[in-house]
């Protein structure tokens, strides 16, 4: 679980193992939860950040859809998400989650879930 650097290199460092569901169905028109849990082996820290990503099904970019940062939930204001988007997740319970509401087909594809526990 733990990686230790040589002496004059950084300070050691831990992982930080996130968890999601590997498909996620949906129908049109309802809502559909993204789970998000993580562990880690250090405490959690308040800089913790969550950040969710969207990639089109067919497309090579992806893109920012949500980012919690300094104990604050943020709606990325890009995308056909912005409207439909709600925090559900609590970072103290190790949970990083959000609902999507009001599916549709445009979005179908891939969301990552990136955790960062600082230091």
């Amino acid at each position: 679980l733990t990686s230790l650097c040589p002496p004059a290199g950084p300070s050691p460092t831990s992982s930080i193992y996130v968890y999601t569901q590997r498909e996620v169905y949906g129908t049109v028109g309802s809502h559909v939860t993204l789970s998000c849990s993580f562990w880690s082996s250090e405490w959690i820290s308040e800089d913790i950040s969550i950040t969710w990503h969207f990639q089109a099904e067919g497309s090579r970019d992806s893109i920012s859809i949500f980012h919690y940062a300094k104990g604050q939930p943020y709606i990325d204001d890009v995308g056909s998400f912005k409207e439909r988007m709600e925090w559900v997740g609590n970072p103290h319970r190790k949970d990083g989650s959000i609902v999507i509401h009001n599916l549709d087909y445009t979005d179908n594809g891939t969301f990552t879930c990136d955790v960062k526990n600082p230091p």
